[in-house]
């Protein structure tokens, strides 16, 4: 069984299509017109083990705020869409992931209640690319996310000292989990309420 979603969302910002394909082999397709989130986006897929197509027109003349939002939502309805009922799944996964001089950890559970902590300081620091990517969106697409995905997740910084290491290592970390959580190892659904 493949588990798969696709859908759209247009608002007076941004008009956004997502496909999930959670089964998938790492093959991605996307363009935000941010090329550093696409980067980071690219990461999610290829790391998770998931095929994204993501295609985002958004008001970046204003920022590039309610491109990365709203990519973030859809994407967590698609993918909670594509999970289905969740039957089998491992649900929780963690670890820590590393990235040259950045360390992340990450803890990640299946749960059906939205939570997240994020904590990823940053010194000072320039916008990514061109179109500027800021960082502190990195937080704002992952709460976006596990909102719509109504999942928990942890994140913290270790160490680092480069930017873009910071998130690309979180990106992974968060990529890698997903992959563990999403395995399916049976066919009893992994909660002693009966629902995930």
């Amino acid at each position: 069984m493949t588990r798969s979603a696709s859908k759209t969302r247009t608002t007076k910002e941004t008009d956004i299509s997502v496909t999930v394909n959670v089964d998938g082999d790492g093959s991605n397709d996307i363009s935000t017109g941010l090329p550093f989130f696409d980067h980071m986006l690219d990461q999610l897929g290829r790391h998770g083990g998931m095929n994204l197509t993501v295609r985002a027109v958004g008001d970046l003349h204003v920022d590039g705020h309610h491109t990365v939002e709203d990519t973030g939502i859809l994407l967590g309805e698609v993918f909670r869409e594509a999970l289905g009922d969740k039957a089998g799944v491992r649900r929780f996964a963690s670890g820590l992931f590393p990235l040259d001089e950045a360390l992340i950890e990450v803890a990640l559970d299946l749960s059906g209640r939205p939570y997240l902590v994020y904590d990823v300081p940053f010194g000072e620091v320039l916008p990514l690319g061109t179109p500027p990517f800021n960082p502190e969106m990195a937080e704002h697409f992952f709460r976006s996310f596990v909102d719509a995905a109504h999942i928990t997740l942890h994140v913290n910084r270790r160490a680092g000292a480069n930017t873009h290491h910071v998130i690309e290592a979180a990106f992974k970390g968060v990529a890698r989990c997903i992959r563990d959580a999403v395995r399916v190892e049976g066919t009893a659904l992994p909660s002693t309420k009966g629902v995930l």
